[in-house]
């Protein structure tokens, strides 16, 4: 078996890209298929048993939400 490396990118978009993505990204879901999407240069396949959560973070001087999706890599 593989072990792939560790990785920990962010990535920008602009919000044509950005709203694009999560376009795709609803269709998977609402078809139930698998999402890919690619990042920094590497596809990634995201299965249909990944598990969606938002989470929204907040200090003085930042807020954040983020759109998360876990996976184990079974």
């Amino acid at each position: 078996m593989t072990t792939k490396a560790q990785r920990d990118i962010e990535k920008g978009y602009t919000n044509a890209d950005f709203a694009a993505k999560l376009r795709r990204l609803a269709d998977s879901l609402e078809s139930g298929e698998k999402f890919e999407i690619q990042i920094a240069g590497e596809r990634i396949y995201v299965p249909v048993r990944a598990e969606y959560s938002v989470e929204h973070e907040r200090s003085d001087d930042e807020e954040e939400i983020e759109f998360q999706i876990k996976w184990s890599p079974k």
